[in-house]
């Protein structure tokens, strides 16, 4: 099986829905792809949740499917998010000096993908 992990680090909500994009059609494909959320995307967090947002829809699918692997607990530290990611109920992923790690995707046999 392809696996894939998306790393969104840029902010941009047209950069975060190419991620949740991209991810949802690797499910739907059948493909491990797993996003993770981090530096200034950490900051969307409390936008996503929001059912006027454009982003909502595809925000909670992507949650509801499994694919949102979780957030960089030093990011979403430094952006306030910290709170609103456990509320969704989102990892904080710490395993790199309070960052994720992506040579640990890389070991596990994704290809890492940087937004």
């Amino acid at each position: 099986m392809k696996k894939t992990a998306l790393f969104v680090f840029n902010g941009d909500p047209v950069c975060f829905i190419h991620v949740l994009l991209n991810g949802l059609d690797m499910k739907a494909r059948g493909m491990d792809g797993r996003i993770i959320v981090e530096g200034a995307a950490t900051a969307l967090l409390p936008k996503l949740i929001h059912p006027e947002n454009p982003l909502y829809k595809l925000w909670e699918k992507a949650k509801s499917q499994g694919i949102v692997e979780g957030v960089c607990k030093g990011c979403a530290y430094k952006m306030g998010t910290t709170e609103e990611a456990v509320g969704q109920g989102l990892a904080l992923l710490d395993d790199m000096s309070g960052h994720p790690s992506m040579s640990r995707y890389v070991e596990e046999g994704f290809e890492v993908i940087s937004f």
